[in-house]
Order: structure tokens, then C-alpha cells, then sequence
């Protein structure tokens, strides 16, 4: 797995498209996107459509424009989970919500039989933390706050993750300009997740000894 100079894992930034909302009720994985992270700089992607065999309603086609046809017409889901698990290695893993992404890819990676931990972060709860001001937390609601690179695309894989990214670099930077940090690790980030917002300042204090 390739990493940084010093050490570090890379960062993979992932969203996934779905035919419904929980791979517990049979709703499986049509579209992956991701984004790899390397000192601050996105320096690779992935993106794939998948065929699951599953029939995708009408709310699923208007949200995210992805149609039974595309998906019929797709490489099968495993081929795509395969390669998608050779892609994110041993990297720390973000995504926006995370427990519903999380979710999704511990259950396709079951089903090609890759059963290991994945290091997850959610840069919702983050910005929770970060941008308690914020309107909501919501994704397109977080890129318009902070002004943040996009498409104009929502609800398509690679394009959720490249704003999710755009955003977590954004957060990692305001956070350490905040409290003077020369560095910040992914550790103390996942972290962040589980910390009142009141509470921060004594979490990075703490976090420095």
C-alpha cells in the first residue's frame, strides 16, 4: 500500500450510491466513489457503476439519476469490490455519515469474503464539532458554508466524495490553525467524533500530551 514519506497512511474519502438504505434489508452498493488523500492533496480516485442484480425504484433513479439500465450494463458488484478493496489497502477511511457507508462496505466486502477492521472517521459528526454554527450539517449544506470546490453534483459517488474531501481538508486545516498544531492525527480526528463541542478545547489540550 502506497503511503507518505513520513509513514502515514493515506486518507481514502469514499461515498457509495445504494438501492436503498440499509444492507440489512437487502439493499446493496450501485455506485463507488472515492478520493485518496496524501499530504493535504487529493492524488487519486476511483469510480465505478456496479451491477448487483438488484431492481432499482423510481425515488433511487431520481435522487441519483443512476437507472436500471446503467446499472444492468455495469461491471458486477463483486468485480467492482474487489478492486475497490485493493484501491483503499490499509488507509484511514472518511465519509460523510459515516455508519451508513461503513455499513454498506463491511457487508460487500463480506460478501467477496475480505472480512478486516476498517478505520473509519465521519466528517459529519466532525463539522458538528468544527462548525457548530453552521446551519445544518448536511453535505451541500457544509460545501456552500465554507465556499468549498464542487460540481453542482450531489447524490453521485465520486462527486460526494470529492466535496467530503474538499471538507475534511478544510476542517483539518481551520482545526489546526485554531490550536496551533503542526500536526494533526487521524486518531485524534475519529476521536473528535465522540467529544461535546463545549468540550473541545480541553480534548486538544489534552490530546497534546
Amino acid at each position: 500500500m502506497l503511503r507518505a514519506v513520513n509513514g502515514t497512511p493515506d486518507t481514502i474519502v469514499l461515498d457509495f450510491e445504494t438501492s436503498g438504505m440499509s444492507p440489512a434489508k437487502g439493499a446493496r452498493v450501485i455506485e463507488v466513489g472515492a478520493v485518496r488523500l496524501r499530504d493535504n492533496k487529493i492524488i487519486d480516485q476511483f469510480q465505478s457503476l456496479a451491477n448487483p442484480n438488484v431492481f432499482l425504484n423510481d425515488f433511487i433513479t431520481d435522487l441519483t439519476g443512476i437507472t436500471n439500465e446503467m446499472v444492468r450494463h455495469a461491471e458486477s458488484i463483486d468485480s467492482v469490490m474487489g478492486r475497490f478493496s485493493e484501491f483503499i489497502g490499509d488507509a484511514n477511511l472518511v465519509a460523510h455519515n459515516a455508519s451508513f457507508d461503513q455499513n454498506f462496505l463491511q457487508a460487500e466486502l463480506l460478501r467477496i469474503g475480505c472480512d478486516r477492521p476498517l478505520n473509519f472517521a465521519c466528517s459529519m459528526l466532525v463539522s458538528r464539532r468544527v462548525y457548530p454554527q453552521a446551519p445544518n450539517h448536511k453535505l451541500a449544506t457544509l460545501v456552500r458554508y465554507k465556499n468549498l470546490p464542487n460540481s453542482g453534483t450531489y447524490h453521485r459517488a465520486l462527486a460526494d466524495a470529492e466535496m467530503t474531501a474538499y471538507l475534511w481538508l478544510e476542517m483539518v486545516a481551520d482545526l489546526r490553525e485554531r490550536y496551533n498544531l503542526d500536526h494533526l492525527p487521524f486518531s485524534t480526528l475519529t476521536g473528535l467524533g465522540k467529544v461535546s463541542p463545549k468540550k473541545l478545547d480541553a480534548y486538544f489540550k489534552q490530546s497534546r500530551h
